[in-house]
Order: structure tokens, then C-alpha cells, then sequence
């Protein structure tokens, strides 16, 4: 049915490029400016929508400013979130929301860094309300590479070293045919790109795509996976705790081909699974499917990524007499080093 929608949307794929390209422009030429915030500004993002490692990245990024003593905040737009508006998810002692009212993502970097958090769509005006609430040295910007109201001191494109083998498939098109969001050539703008191979081998770049890459001060990662842990008590397993059982695969994020990839790898059985949307609003429907799925297949437990899991908690009560597990990775750089270089270099 989507491959379907994008075929119809695809004449439009030129109305959105020009609307991109002439966007760009503006900044470009000064004619559109960018706002200088009252703190330094790390931009992370990627070129496409969704599944390249971006929320893995700033949670590292994050983490390590805070290793360096720096007084660190998170500002995302809290996408799929019930409420608009500028929120103050967190003043680092805890979260003071529900997830509707942030998103699922912000719930989780806010979670995993434990550093004042917020969310509005107005980035610019964002970062003043922010920076009233909290004193901060630095203001990491989540999924904001294409946002250039606010200057930044450092532009970070995370990209998905699977999406760059695709060379001449209808997913390296522009928005709606394809899942790009700008064009190869905005890789210009980043200061550090990060090739996230995830779970696979180091690959070269696309001999036609390397012109893009030139001078670029290029970095790899990987996905590390630290454990299983228990939805309820947070109880910690090793991977080969599951291998051989018979468990119910869920999950809703974008592209979910590395996640299940990890589970065959470490032989855990992912026959029996359910593939929602990227960013599931779930609700009392999803979770009588979900129920009934696992009965239906006598399964063992539900096996589901982390960004399903600070959902799913919501529903403990209605999934009481089942076992959920969900997967937790963190991102490794292959040469860390070099790049906590150029982090520190931030002042």
C-alpha cells in the first residue's frame, strides 16, 4: 500500500526538491538567517527520515559532554508527541511528563541521559525558553540538520551506511517517492559525518556517492548491544538467556531490519513477530493483538526494542501474565578518540 502511495505521490518529488533547493538557497546567500542561541549548539541529524542511529547518537554525544563536565541540555521538537508548544521535559532531576506529551524518543534520550530535556516545534524561541529554565553550557539539537534558524557549532549527520548501498533504488529519491529528506549534496554542511553500519561489516562508500564525502571528516559506529532487560523490574540478561526459545517479535521503528537482524544472529527465534509503524502510538487495540498473537503462537515472551518499551510500560497492567524483554543497544564509534577531539574542541 505505500509503495503504491509513492508511486501516485512521485510527480511531486520535483515540487518538494525545488521547495528544498530554493530553502537552502536563502540561507546560503544570508537572505534567511540564523539565530545565535546563548549557548553552544550541537546539531545532530540525518539525511533521511528515520533509521539511521540518530537517537543512539545523541545520547552519546550527550553522555560524553556530561563526562567533560559540561553543564548539557537535549531540545528536540518531540515528534508524534500530544502537545505542542514549548515543554521543559526535564530539569535533570527527573522526567515531569508523560510520554504523550514529549514522544516516545524524547522520553527515552531524556531517560538515558538524565540531563534537562525540552521539546518545541520553534527551535529558535525553544532554546531562549530552555535556556531561562536551565542554565546550560551546551544545547544538543535533536533531528535538526535541516533545521538552520539556529547557528550551530558543530553539525553532526548521522547516516546509515545500509541506506548508502542502495545506489539507483527508489529510496535514495527525494521525499515522497523516496525517503530522502535533502539531497547527497547537503552533506556539504556537516562538519562531522557518523557512517552507522549498525550491526554489519565496515563498508567502503559507493564508488558514485563518494564525491559527497570529500574532505568530510568521516566517522564510523556501530551498534553495541549491552543486554536484554525485563520491561517491569529492569532485570538484566545476556543474549544467550533467549537463544532457542520460542518468543513474540514487536516492535514499531523505522526500518527494523537491524533489530531483527541482531535476534537471528544470536540465534533467537524471530518467526512469530509483529511490525508496527515507526513511532506506534500504541493503545488497548495494539495490545489485545499483541496478547493475541502470543497465545495464539504459545509463545515465551515479547521481545521489543527500547523505544517500544517506554510505551508499552504504560500498559503493565494489561500485559501482567506476560513476559516483555526489551533489547538494549548503545552506539560505539570505531575510532572514538578522534572524535571526542573534536567535541572537546566545543567552548
Amino acid at each position: 500500500m505505500l509503495d503504491i502511495l509513492r508511486i501516485i505521490l512521485s510527480p511531486f518529488v520535483f515540487v518538494y526538491a525545488a521547495v528544498v533547493h530554493l530553502r537552502n538557497l536563502f540561507f546560503d546567500k544570508k537572505i534567511f538567517k540564523a539565530v545565535n542561541a546563548g549557548s553552544k549548539i550541537i546539531s545532530v541529524g540525518n539525511l533521511t527520515v528515520g533509521g539511521s542511529g540518530k537517537t543512539p547518537t545523541v545520547i552519546y554525544v550527550t553522555n560524553l559532554l556530561k563526562s567533560y563536565g559540561r553543564k548539557t541540555g537535549i531540545l528536540s521538537r518531540g515528534y508524534g508527541r500530544k502537545s505542542s508548544g514549548y515543554i521543559l521535559v526535564s530539569d535533570g532531576s527527573g522526567i515531569k511528563v508523560p510520554i504523550e506529551m514529549c514522544g516516545d524518543e524524547m522520553y527515552l534520550l531524556s531517560d538515558e541521559t538524565n540531563v534537562p530535556c525540552a521539546v518545541s516545534e520553534r527551535r529558535a524561541s525553544g532554546v531562549e525558553k530552555f535556556l531561562k529554565d536551565v542554565p546550560l553550557d551546551v544545547i544538543v539539537l535533536d533531528d535538526a540538520f535541516q533545521h538552520r534558524w539556529i547557528h550551530r557549532d558543530l553539525n553532526i549527520l548521522v547516516v546509515d551506511q545500509r541506506f548508502l548501498g542502495k545506489t539507483g533504488r527508489v529510496e535514495q529519491n527525494m521525499l515522497p517517492l523516496g525517503l530522502m529528506r535533502e539531497p547527497f549534496e547537503a552533506i556539504e554542511r556537516a562538519d562531522v559525518v557518523i557512517i552507522n553500519r549498525k550491526f554489519s561489516d565496515k563498508e567502503e562508500i559507493p564508488g558514485r556517492l563518494q564525491k559527497y564525502f570529500k574532505g568530510k571528516k568521516i566517522f564510523t559506529a556501530h551498534y553495541s548491544v549491552s543486554g536484554i532487560y525485563d520491561l517491569k523490574t529492569h532485570h538484566h540478561y545476556k543474549m544467550e538467556d533467549f537463544q532457542g526459545q520460542k518468543s513474540l517479535v514487536v516492535c514499531g521503528i523505522a526500518r527494523p531490519y537491524s533489530f531483527l537482524s541482531i535476534l537471528e544472529q544470536n540465534n533467537i527465534n524471530i518467526e512469530n513477530k509483529l511490525i508496527f509503524t515507526d513511532h506506534k502510538d500504541y493503545s488497548l487495540k495494539e495490545v489485545q493483538k499483541i496478547r493475541k498473537k502470543f497465545y495464539e503462537t504459545n509463545a515465551y515472551s515479547v521481545l521489543t526494542t527500547q523505544k517500544d518499551a517506554v510505551k508499552l510500560i504504560y500498559f503493565s497492567k494489561e500485559l501482567d501474565d506476560i513476559d516483555i524483554y526489551y533489547l538494549k543497544i548503545e552506539l560505539k564509534l570505531d575510532n572514538p578518540g578522534e572524535f571526542e577531539e573534536v567535541l572537546k574542541r566545543i567552548h
